[in-house]
């Protein structure tokens, strides 16, 4: 497995213990997942970069990412059935549209509150504060 495979695995725990009603109005225990996706695909742009891609589901557009060529979606839980993934390309302010500025910030800081600055790539800089998981 490579580093950055690692570091989403890593990552995916961290979200995980993050999601929250705070970051989608449609989570809950049984599916903490459900509604994160667009949320969870500016957070994950935010750390790693990469592009945010797009497809078509059942209950609507649903966001995920590409970092270094590889596809990673962090919120695939929330679904029962399998995603037929069409790779759309899209894009910050379209992901964003499936949140609001309330939610992505609750997200981000708690998100940010448990990674180590050892756990993440050159990026994003020193405000990524150190914590645990």
């Amino acid at each position: 497995m490579d580093n950055l495979t690692l570091k989403i695995e890593y990552l995916l725990k961290v979200l995980k213990k993050s999601w929250s009603l705070n970051s989608s109005s449609k989570w809950t225990m049984n599916n903490p997942a459900k509604g994160q996706c667009g949320v969870t695909a500016l957070v994950v742009n935010d750390i790693y970069g990469g592009e945010i891609f797009k497809t078509p589901t059942p209950e609507g557009w649903h966001f995920y990412n590409r970092i270094n060529n590889k596809y990673f979606d962090l919120t695939e839980s929330q679904f029962t059935s399998k995603i037929i993934y069409l790779n759309m390309p899209s894009s910050r302010e379209e992901a964003f549209l499936d949140t609001n500025g309330i939610q992505y910030n609750a997200l981000k800081q708690i998100v940010y509150s448990y990674l180590t600055d050892d756990s993440l790539p050159c990026r994003p800089s020193p405000s990524v504060k150190k914590g645990n998981l």
